[in-house]
């Protein structure tokens, strides 16, 4: 049976694939699992990544489901567990990023472990604590209006701290600028001092490679995906243009989205401006009955032929707090979901086969939707996002490449680079 080097579990579709995106650049052979898989590892590979839907359900639920995910990893011989969440470090104030943390601490022994979201990539960067999203501080950065998981508070010690029983505490900036040395005597202080879980400064990608050594013996990692770049380098592995390879693409081009933040707002109307064919969901008409799947793939099937299409249900935040406020926070979420994450379907039984889809929630939804297992792990269009190759239960033989973007990533013309980098 093949040795894992690294067993990874991640909180949301999206996340796994940015946090499988930065291991393949450094040189690690990767396969992303939808869920817990039911059957042992069969491929040669360096590391897995458990995708779960886990981020903003119940903390017991997502115990439940991440101790059953560490389960797998440990039967596949995982010598390091990676607890993967978003670089924006969004939960609510239950969690689900403490919980989770401690309940696979207290499962795999472990008295300390590291958590930081910091992507410098991706303009995440933590200094003294503070998380910043480019040159603003969290809070500042449009976060604070995210429909599940508002962030109104940038200090990760205080936020963690409210999630967990466990002391949090800090390897300043500082600390990390002088190396994997004097991370290792902080950590050690840190011990001393009772704490158990330590944020961690990181500016740069510098900041990241001096940090993987310190954490090499860790059995338990908890990061964004920014701390992967980091670890191959402790197996012995190096960057490989191998570890990227997909099968050739072809087929018709769509994009969906349900993603409501700024980034994802700027890359609809990119999309838009340069004459991209796109249609948008209204929320209340799907909650007054009408069959707005039908809608959808009706005006999308003369056109899909001839160019990408995009549908989304974006929005600003005056207008989903609106519809939120008609149906439900959770509602309205589950309804654009299960509505968008048809559509979807319905464009890949059209021939849409490479398809892109924009938001975390949403591409969980999706990849169900699409009965997707597992993928292989493809070239990087943007930081953060590679194109993935999965196999579909849509009909006998269809297979995708799909690319699952977290609502932050990605630059303006996403949409319209995506299919360039693929080509």
């Amino acid at each position: 049976m093949p040795k894992l080097l690294l067993g990874c579990i991640a909180d949301d579709f999206t996340g796994a694939t940015d946090l499988a995106n930065n291991l393949v650049r450094a040189g690690m052979r990767v396969v992303q699992a939808i869920g817990v898989p039911a059957t042992p590892l069969d491929a040669e590979v360096d590391a897995v990544v458990v995708a779960l839907k886990s981020r903003t359900i119940a903390p017991a639920e997502a115990i439940e489901q991440s101790l059953a995910a560490l389960r797998w990893l440990q039967a596949q011989g995982a010598q390091q567990i990676y607890f993967k969440y978003c670089s924006t470090f969004d939960s609510t104030p239950q969690g689900n990023i403490g919980p989770v943390t401690e309940a696979l601490m207290e499962a795999l022994q472990c008295d300390f472990t590291i958590a930081t979201p910091a992507f410098p990539d991706n303009k995440r960067t933590v200094f003294k604590g503070y998380l910043f999203a480019g040159d603003v501080l969290l809070n500042e950065s449009g976060m604070q209006n995210h429909p599940l998981t508002p962030m109104t508070d940038p200090n990760l010690v205080r936020v963690l701290q409210a999630q967990c029983k466990r002391k949090v505490g800090l390897i300043d900036h500082a600390v990390v600028a002088r190396g994997a040395a004097a991370i290792t005597e902080r950590i050690e202080q840190l011990k001393g001092e009772g704490v158990a879980i330590a944020i961690v400064d990181a500016v740069s990608n510098d900041d990241l490679l001096r940090l993987g050594p310190a954490i090499a013996k860790m059995p338990l990692v908890t990061a964004g995906s920014g701390v992967a770049i980091g670890l191959p380098a402790n197996f012995g592995l190096a960057p490989s243009s191998q570890a990227s390879a997909l099968p050739a693409a072809g087929g018709l081009r769509a994009v969906v989205s349900g993603s409501c933040s700024l980034a994802t707002n700027r890359q609809v109307l990119d999309f838009i401006q340069r004459g991209g064919a796109a249609l948008a969901i209204d929320p209340l008409r799907i909650a007054a009955g009408v069959d707005v799947v039908a809608e959808t793939l009706a005006w999308a099937t003369p056109l899909v032929d001839k160019q990408p299409v995009l549908v989304y249900s974006t929005a600003e935040a005056g207008a989903v707090k609106s519809v939120q406020g008609r149906l439900g926070i959770e509602e309205a979420g589950a309804m654009i979901e299960r509505t968008v994450a048809a559509i979807a379907r319905g464009l890949v039984e059209r021939g849409v086969r490479r398809l892109v889809v924009a938001g975390g929630e949403t591409s969980g939804a999706c990849v169900q939707a699409l009965g997707i297992a597992q993928m292989q792990i493809g070239p990087q269009i943007d930081p953060g996002v590679p194109w993935c190759h999965a196999g579909t239960d849509v009909a006998a033989g269809t297979s995708v490449h799909i690319a699952l973007k977290s609502g932050n990533f990605g630059g303006d013309d996403f949409f319209t680079k995506a299919f360039t980098v693929l080509a």
